[in-house]
């Protein structure tokens, strides 16, 4: 490697890979905003709707620009035919994501986006509605019909993203409660600086490729159980405790064992991440709504515990596992949900990256043999 150019840390850690005006990660009062808005305030004030227009567009919409906004997306909910046929010969016992990943492809397939001038993306943003419209339509069809044998109506006239998802899903117009925590939680998720799933498609952007193979690669890295993910394994984790006392238990003997506890630290963070306290009080609010008595005390508990214990913070991903939970949702369905709402950071650096493009092709610290001779192979 050239002199100059050594690795400060595995990973990449600590290195700065470029410039974005869409989101800062530790670096402000909060923790997380939102090109230049506090996530506090935004879960506070905004749906996710609004959000998702600052972040593909600049600024926080009007009344009216909201309105029109949410109006096109309600249209482009429904499937192509070619697409639902597809997501029927998808197996039961498929990865949800891989489900994404393939409902991502195939769209890209049947409307395709305009490259046809090198550089020139004309119809990027049409493509992004359509996939924010219909991300929630792809992965509820395929559950739905996979497991209860139903092709379910994906043209639902409900008002936002969340209810269409649970509305699918469920069949029927969720909550007002369900739909406000639905806002909140593609709200917190929907972009976070250059973490591995954004970096995926600002790579695969800055070779001049097309909006839907970005999107496909940015999910396959979400796919990652180190990446999304930690929502489901929290879950798992946490159901099978029956109260906070054989949860402490349970987690004193996982820390024992030295076993990985999910959704627990984060790599930018150092104290606490910002998100966290916004979905716990949401999260108590819906044990009150159902009565629970055991999943929200548990997860408390092992938030006591893991703070105890390793000084380790739960990140945005552990309560929202509870959360999801009280809402009705399958757990294999909460890394969706995080495409749902990720797409809009994925996007907006997709844009960023085409604005102002230089290929990405960072270098490498080589650690093989010194140069050799080959030797004939007659002789080896």
């Amino acid at each position: 490697m050239a002199e100059g150019k050594k690795l400060a840390g595995a990973g990449l850690r600590g290195q700065v890979a470029g410039k974005t005006a869409l989101s800062t990660v530790g670096k402000s009062g909060s923790g997380l905003t939102y090109r230049g808005y506090d996530v506090k305030d935004l879960a506070e004030h905004c749906q996710f709707e609004e959000v998702a227009y600052l972040i593909l567009k600049g600024e926080l919409p009007t009344q009216a620009q909201l309105d029109e906004y949410k109006a096109k997306l309600k249209t482009l909910r429904g499937l192509p035919q070619a697409l639902k046929e597809v997501l029927e010969r998808i197996p039961k016992d498929a990865h949800p994501m891989d489900v994404m990943r393939t409902g991502c492809s195939m769209l890209g397939n049947l409307e395709q986006e305009d490259t046809s001038v090198l550089g020139v993306f004309p119809n990027q943003e049409d493509c992004v509605d359509r996939m924010l419209a219909c991300f929630p339509s792809i992965i509820c069809y395929w559950y739905r019909f996979s497991h209860d044998g139903v092709r379910v109506q994906e043209n639902t006239d409900d008002d936002s993203i969340g209810a269409h998802f649970l509305h699918m899903l469920r069949d029927e117009a969720p909550s007002e409660l369900h739909e406000r925590v639905m806002n909140v939680s593609l709200i917190l998720y929907a972009e976070h600086e250059f973490n591995a799933s954004t970096f995926t498609a600002r790579v695969c952007a800055s070779t001049l490729s097309d909006i839907h193979s970005c999107v496909a690669g940015a999910i396959g890295s979400l796919r990652g159980p180190l990446h999304g993910g930690a929502n489901e394994a929290a879950m798992d984790m946490i159901e099978k405790f029956k109260d906070a006392d054989d949860a402490e238990q349970g987690m004193m003997g996982m820390l024992e064992r030295k076993e990985k506890i999910m959704g627990f630290g984060h790599a930018i963070y150092s104290e606490s991440d910002p998100r966290n306290a916004i979905i716990k009080g949401w999260s108590e609010k819906l044990a009150a709504d159902v009565g629970d008595t055991v999943l929200y005390p548990v997860s408390v508990r092992c938030e006591e515990v893991m703070w105890r214990e390793k000084k380790l913070f739960c990140n945005a991903d552990f309560f929202h596992a509870s959360a999801y939970h009280f809402m009705g949702i399958p757990t294999k369905l909460f890394t969706p949900i995080f495409v749902m709402s990720r797409l809009t950071g994925w996007a907006g650096h997709v844009f960023e990256q085409r604005a102002d493009n230089r290929i990405i092709r960072p270098s490498a610290e080589y650690t093989g043999p010194e140069i050799r001779k080959v030797t004939p192979i007659a002789q080896r």
